[in-house]
């Protein structure tokens, strides 16, 4: 399965350009929010400016969306806008699959709290549509005017991995020629709670993704990625996606790099410390992006991004107490094969395998 697009809304900007710019800069302090328990105690988060998804003309047909399905919706658009693939008013080839870890839950609660506010027959008719997890697709679907298959896909350990699994299965059986697959989660006010209840969150701002700790750090996050897949040649290929396993990473030519997804959003990630060879160069970006059920798409896309550019970026935190072999500068490089790991407490490995 080719990659022929590739459309990113993250707190660094909107678009691919973005994504390159971020993962040269590295790692950048984040914005802080009040405790909902302490007014006078501030922690750090990773959110996507609102200028980031000012879009007016693109956004014109879906004015009365929520802030989820915008970030959604530009990064499916720049998807397809980078793909350089022509949608025809007519065209059904096109299939988009969403995948999400919590939906619109911002949308959901404002809903929860305008019943308890205001009773069940005084709520927001437009707030109730939008607190439905396929709003975001029908949105989508509405900007490129796709009128081929849609599906919102909502999963808790490995959402992007279901979504690309379920894009190959739809190409393979003919059911499209291109399939839009993306995620997209927001941090709201309830899930900065949560993160701060339930996590432990980095003072510094600073996800280390190489302690492998059984308390590891973690700075919530938000955003978008969208990948437009297909099997058919396309004139803007970053790689082949030639893996996406749920549960191992056993293959039989060992990757170039190997990027590390560990952001502090396991209970612990001492399950990493041997996952990775020595011998192979080891990145790890969350630091750039926050800690994400979708973090893979993030660490998918600055993977394509190296190997259709043959440069490998610098990781953003360095810290290395394993003694990693890791990327400590962003140089041009020989890159065939890419293996993105993704691990949580129960010791499952999910990989993303992309070959140039």
């Amino acid at each position: 399965m080719n990659i022929a697009g590739i459309g990113i809304v993250s707190t660094r900007g909107r678009g691919i350009e973005s994504l390159d710019i971020a993962l040269r800069e590295g790692w950048v302090i984040p914005s802080q929010t009040k405790s909902r328990n302490d007014q006078n105690t501030f922690y750090p988060v990773y959110r996507v400016g609102q200028e980031t998804i000012n879009d007016i003309n693109l956004l014109r047909k879906i004015r009365r969306a929520d802030r989820f399905s915008k970030m959604a919706a530009l990064a499916a658009w720049d998807a397809v806008a980078d793909s350089g693939i022509q949608i025809n008013d007519k065209e059904s080839a096109i299939g988009i699959i969403l995948a999400t870890a919590f939906g619109p839950h911002v949308t959901t609660f404002r809903f929860l709290d305008d019943i308890i506010d205001y009773g069940d027959g005084s709520v927001s008719p437009t707030t109730f549509s939008h607190s439905v997890h396929n709003a975001a697709v029908s949105y989508i679907s509405t900007v490129l005017n796709c009128r081929g298959p849609t599906l919102t896909l909502t999963q808790f350990t490995s959402p992007i991995h279901q979504a690309l699994i379920l894009a190959q299965a739809w190409l393979e059986e003919g059911r499209c020629k291109y399939v839009l697959t993306g995620c997209v989660d927001e941090c709201g006010n309830v899930m900065e709670y949560i993160c701060n209840q339930k996590l432990r969150i980095a003072n510094d701002g600073k996800i280390k993704p190489f302690n492998f700790s059984t308390l590891p750090s973690a700075v919530p996050g938000e955003g978008s990625v969208f990948f437009m897949t297909t099997l058919e040649k396309c004139q803007n290929k970053y790689c082949k996606m030639i893996q996406v396993s749920l549960n191992n990473c056993e293959t039989e030519a060992k990757p170039d790099i190997c990027i590390v997804e560990a952001d502090g959003m396991a209970g612990y990630e001492t399950t990493y410390r041997n996952t990775v060879p020595a011998d192979v160069f080891t990145g790890g970006y969350a630091p750039i992006f926050g800690s994400m059920k979708i973090i893979s798409a993030f660490h998918c896309a600055a993977g394509a991004l190296m190997l259709k550019k043959q440069i490998k970026y610098a990781c953003p935190v360095q810290n290395n107490p394993y003694d990693l072999n890791l990327i400590t500068k962003t140089e041009p490089a020989e890159i065939k094969q890419i293996c993105c790991i993704r691990k949580n407490c129960a010791n499952e490995t999910k990989v993303i395998r992309l070959m140039r």
